[in-house]
């Protein structure tokens, strides 16, 4: 660890003790979080961690934002905050890599300086995680681009200034894929509802639609028919990310359960006197540990140039299938407190089962990497 990450991690965690967590409940209750607290984060330089300087961003790579990230959950944040904050992290990569100076300029600068909110809408309506399958078609008339479709599961979708957005410009398959930026207000462009969920309440997530919206040529990211490698390209970051949110909330459900266990008392002592809550601890701490250990490598690796596309799933499996564990485990060891709504713990079991789907669900990736590693 440097002594430049740690300073970041540092800002992290105060950032969170004084802007997160004395409002999050509140936010979460309210189901959004204040586009105040994205310009707060910005003025602190968290938002553009790992994006170049030249389009705005605080520099530096993965590895720095997977430090940032630990010290966030390690101070209290949430799964759904992270999603709701950083939701600049899905939606601008692809912008700031392949976008024009326009486009940069417009979406991907005032976004990291916390002035717009962006999202990312790749899922649709019975698409799941089949990104080839995209049935929402962008048809080129004139310098416009005429977009008709829809799409589900979308974070940030209610807030969003913009959407990044996969549309259909040619063929079937992966080949016909391309990313079109559509800003709220087009007419057409709807948000037809908000969804409620079992976790990540702190974090909007909708269903939108597009009905004729016109979307002018400019707003193409990159090339043409080129959308599925861009959005593949960004895969591995995203797995690794929701892997630092997994087990990021299963350490912090780690260390609120063992403290609470040397406080609370039955039949006369604490419940760590006990040996069973002991070991129960000890396998949660060994779960988090590798989980962590993992991941860290693998991210190392991917800013080290490797190919680490199966890696990356398995990380993510690793990770999730921790967090699945150990906020159980702490929900359980808390006991009835466990389960009271606002209980830290609670939230983290709550967010902790969106993670094996969002970004490739378990079963996808886990197949995914079969193929890769030769054993399909």
């Amino acid at each position: 660890m440097t002594a430049e990450r740690r300073a970041l991690q540092e800002t992290a965690r105060e950032f969170v003790r004084r802007e997160v967590a004395p409002y999050l409940q509140h936010w979460e209750d309210a189901g959004s979080v204040p586009r105040e607290l994205h310009r707060a984060a910005a003025k602190q330089g968290l938002l553009g961690v790992s994006f170049p300087e030249e389009v705005g961003g605080q520099g530096g790579d993965l590895l720095d934002s997977v430090a940032m990230q630990e010290a966030f959950f390690e101070a209290g944040a949430s799964s759904g905050l992270m999603a709701a904050l950083f939701t600049g992290g899905i939606a601008l990569p692809h912008i700031a890599a392949n976008g024009s100076p326009d486009l940069v300029d417009r979406f991907v600068r005032p976004t990291l300086a916390g002035d717009k909110i962006g999202s990312l809408a790749v899922t649709e309506p019975g698409g799941g995680s089949d990104v080839a399958g995209i049935r929402t078609t962008a048809r080129r008339e004139g310098d416009e681009y005429v977009v008709n479709g829809a799409k589900t599961f979308i974070t940030s979708g209610v807030r969003a200034d913009f959407v990044t957005t996969a549309v259909r410009t040619g063929g079937p398959g992966h080949a016909g894929i391309s990313l079109l930026v559509i800003e709220k207000g087009a007419p057409g462009f709807t948000v037809d509802r908000a969804l409620d969920k079992m976790g990540w309440h702190c974090s909007d997530t909708a269903e939108l639609s597009f009905v004729d919206v016109r979307v002018p040529a400019g707003n193409l990211v990159g090339e043409v028919d080129s959308g599925f490698v861009q959005i593949a390209e960004q895969f591995v970051v995203e797995r690794i990310a929701l892997a630092v949110h997994a087990y990021g909330i299963a350490a912090r459900s780690l260390d609120l359960t063992a403290d609470y266990c040397r406080h609370r008392e039955t039949f006369g002592r604490p419940l760590v006197a006990n040996q069973v809550v002991r070991h129960k601890l000890v396998e949660m701490r060994r779960q988090v540990e590798v989980a962590r250990t993992y991941t860290r490598s693998v991210a190392a690796r991917h800013v080290a140039g490797e190919d680490v596309i199966a890696e990356a799933c398995l990380a993510k499996q690793t990770a999730v299938d921790c967090a699945t564990h150990v906020c159980d485990q702490a929900v359980q060891l808390h006991g009835g407190m466990g389960y009271l709504h606002g209980t830290e713990v609670e939230r983290h079991y709550r967010d902790a089962r969106i993670l094996p789907i969002g970004g490739g669900a378990t079963e996808v990736l886990t197949d995914l990497a079969a193929r890769l590693m030769g054993y399909a």
